[in-house]
């Protein structure tokens, strides 16, 4: 019997027991013998300097260790040398406890080291610290006049600024015939994942260490690790299989990994630091971002002249950018266009990449712009969508790989029903409730860095595969399995797949949506390799049944080797390990993307939201009673993992546009709600009827598995559509997230 393909099946997480049950380990819960706890002292000002840090009364308590602060750190390497983490924007990173200047509210400015975490804790507030104050400037909407053009570097070959201007905007856009314009802004956003960051640091002596991180990129963490401490790489092991969540927090390193090496070392044992749930708001977020759209059309709605401009925030010591404004092109075919694109210097931590970065900021005003578009056109929004559809990336001048968004915005529009929509805004109700349908385009890249992964056949048959890559919950143990299991013709029970871990072969940060197509090619080109050397081996064994063949004659199916003219001819795995002399085949495969093949296309995944929303005409409450996204993403390796994150992303989409924000008062330069039960965000009761298709959609250009990623696509277009569905059953535009009810009252 033949193994059945296990790519396009959907397999339940193989580690998902072991989470449901309590069983895996993250990172704050690895307990060695003599294990010391950290707990962060922050600063409470936000500009300025200390002038005095008294420790006296901590170090009294009995069990209390030691108080690390900017006057006793150890010397470090990193303070003589500039270094960036592979997430890293231009600029000079963050160093905690550098000196005595204090850059931004919440800075860490202290390490109290106990033998609990309670006495650390309570050793913390006895700490004493004095600050000299200097003014300073949180507010993006006060400051807009400063914003000035990123700083070139590294990170704008992977955030490509604004394309040049085309055409003549300004004349085309007069001349329109129909305009729509607007000004769009969101507040600051934190991640808050479920597990808390934290690092636990296993002393082993002569310069070793073993560190359970809470990281996106094991070897990331490495690397950061190695070189501020002067360590050598080899002495340094970042194990990180179980991710609670990171939704972008987890790319670059945080200050507790810092913390907590530098406590282990400085104190030759073995610490853990926990972040608490407050000190999750001390470093990035998504930017606030202020956005303005000018779009025109002719009279038959074809889009004549776009111009989307964005100033967002960043720190005053890096420059992080994020594409907002070069998405409209790439959807919509425009001769004249003006992107712009400019950043503010605030007092605050630098932001952070935050699930679909700058994709969920401009499809916010791109789409809400192309929905007001629609009704002065009295043009059916999807219509409007469909007439301006595009197989060709204009603002590159170059083809897609593939797109099928046009399916999606039918077959999704059929399956929700929208035809039943009455275009009319407030015409349709259900009792007390307006009731609003709304639709939006969803866009993002389908990028794929290099890897290595290692593909090993044991002696007993099964095959091991091996990956630094991390699984922040997406599902990469179970489809990376699935991946391995095709390649070798054997089932996802008889594959191991190990990662989460620095020793293992090279693999990118986890995020962008691009770690399927990277990992997995690497799995994909490792498996090729690995059926190629077993069949070597196979065809010169004593008295081989394959003698004389090509690759080409036979199958891989259930640890064997047959041929596909006579199944009942084959040679089991085990006995090719057998005749190797009991020593188990592996190779090791780097796969690049190829680029010179890539760079004549476009690539991204497709999107098509839409949205019901039912508003309380006297309470001007709003909730999203139904909501359907159409995704096309290439293969789909996994169905059940891969609608998982479509629905994650729906969830987050609700959140997004209803309920987050991070509040900074500006006189305080100050977030004041750094906790769960003021930082809102959806409960069970607020999520109903979610569904998610999947069109088909082949792609042989855009890696050798043929997918797209899908971590981003759910959440970039439906918040926009939810904001349409609001003014579509109340006729208020309402251009600020997250829609308050106070708004529509």
């Amino acid at each position: 019997m033949s193994t059945i393909p296990s790519i396009g099946q959907s397999v339940s997480r193989l580690e998902g027991k072991l989470k449901v049950t309590g069983t895996a380990k993250y990172a704050g819960d690895y307990q060695v013998p003599g294990l010391l706890y950290g707990y962060v002292i922050n600063s409470i000002i936000t500009k300025g300097k200390i002038i005095r840090f008294d420790t006296s009364k901590a170090t009294a308590l009995p069990g209390v260790i030691a108080v690390f602060n900017h006057t006793n750190r150890p010397s470090l390497a990193w303070f003589s040398m500039q270094y960036t983490d592979m997430d890293a924007p231009p600029g000079s990173p963050f160093r905690p406890l550098r000196d005595e200047e204090i850059l931004y509210n919440g800075q860490p400015i202290g390490l109290v080291v106990a033998e609990t975490f309670e006495l650390a804790r309570y050793a913390a507030t006895l700490v004493e610290v004095e600050y000299e104050t200097e003014a300073f400037e949180t507010d993006l909407r006060n400051n807009a006049s400063e914003a000035r053009s990123p700083k070139m570097g590294m990170a704008t070959m992977l955030k490509p600024l604004p394309p040049r201007p085309k055409g003549n905007f300004e004349k085309a856009f007069e001349q329109s015939f129909a305009q729509s314009s607007g000004e769009y802004y969101h507040g600051t956003e934190h991640h808050n994942p479920l597990e808390l960051f934290a690092t636990t640091t296993i002393y082993e002596g002569k310069g070793k260490l073993t560190i359970y991180d809470k990281t996106q990129g094991t070897i990331n963490s490495q690397l950061y690790v190695a070189n501020i401490f002067g360590l050598k790489y080899k002495n340094v092991r970042v194990i990180a299989p179980y991710v609670g969540g990171a939704f972008g927090s987890g790319l670059r390193p945080q200050y507790q990994l810092f913390l907590s090496v530098m406590a282990a070392l400085e104190l030759k044992r073995s610490v853990l630091v926990t972040l608490d749930r407050s000190q999750m708001f001390t470093f990035g977020h998504r930017p606030p971002t202020i956005q303005s759209t000018r779009f025109g059309a002719d009279e038959n709605g074809k889009v004549t002249a776009l111009n989307h401009a964005a100033i967002a925030e960043t720190s005053r010591f890096e420059d992080y950018t994020e594409v907002v404004v070069n998405w409209s092109h790439m959807l919509y075919p425009a001769e004249n266009t003006l992107m712009q694109y400019k950043l503010v210097e605030l007092d605050v931590f630098t932001p952070l990449d935050m699930r679909a970065p700058g994709g969920s900021t401009g499809l916010h005003a791109i789409e809400s712009t192309m929905d007001d578009l629609s009704y002065k056109l009295k043009i059916d929004p999807l219509e409007l969508r469909l007439i301006n559809y595009s197989d060709t990336d204009v603002s590159l001048n170059r083809p897609y790989s593939s797109k099928e968004l046009r399916q999606c915005y039918l077959h999704g529009a059929e399956k929700f029903g929208w035809k039943n929509r009455n275009p009319e805004p407030r015409s349709m109700r259900n009792g007390n409730k307006l009731v609003g349908y709304g639709m939006a385009t969803g866009i993002w890249e389908a990028n794929s860095l290099p890897a290595r992964a290692e593909a090993i056949i044991t002696r007993d048959g099964k095959l091991h595969v091996n990956s630094a890559v991390t699984d922040i919950g997406t599902g990469t143990l179970t489809v990376m399995s699935q991946i391995a299991a095709d390649e070798l013709g054997l089932r996802v029970e008889d594959v191991t797949f190990s990662y989460g871990d620095s020793q293992k072969p090279f693999a990118p940060i986890q995020g962008g949506s691009f770690t399927v197509s990277t990992v997995g090619s690497a799995i994909k080109a490792a498996g090729s390799a690995l059926r190629k050397k077993l069949f070597k081996i196979a065809v010169s064994m004593e008295g081989a049944l394959l003698k004389g063949l090509e690759i080409e004659d036979v199958r891989f199916e259930n640890g064997c080797i047959v041929l596909k003219t006579d199944p009942f001819t084959f040679i089991s795995f085990t006995d090719i390990i057998e005749a190797n002399g009991g020593t188990p085949v592996k190779v090791i495969k780097f796969s690049v993307p190829n680029l010179l093949k890539l760079k004549k296309y476009s690539r991204a995944t497709h999107a098509a939201a839409f949205v019901e929303v039912e508003v309380d005409e006297e309470l001007g409450i709003i909730n999203v009673t139904r909501a359907l996204t159409a995704v096309a993403a290439g293969r789909i390796i996994n169905p059940k993992t891969a609608r998982s994150q479509i629905l994650g992303g729906m969830v987050w989409s609700i959140s997004k546009a209803l309920r987050e924000e991070t509040i900074n008062d500006s006189l305080l330069g100050k977030y004041m709600n750094q906790n769960l039960s003021e930082y809102h965000i959806p409960v069970h009761a607020d999520i109903h009827d979610l569904d998610v298709i999947f069109v088909e959609e082949k792609d042989d250009i855009v890696n050798e598995l043929g997918t797209k990623g899908v971590g981003e696509i759910g959440l970039v277009g439906m918040p926009p559509a939810i904001a349409n569905a609001v003014y579509h059953a109340t006729g208020k535009r309402i251009n600020q997230f997250p829609i308050h009810f106070d708004y529509l009252l």
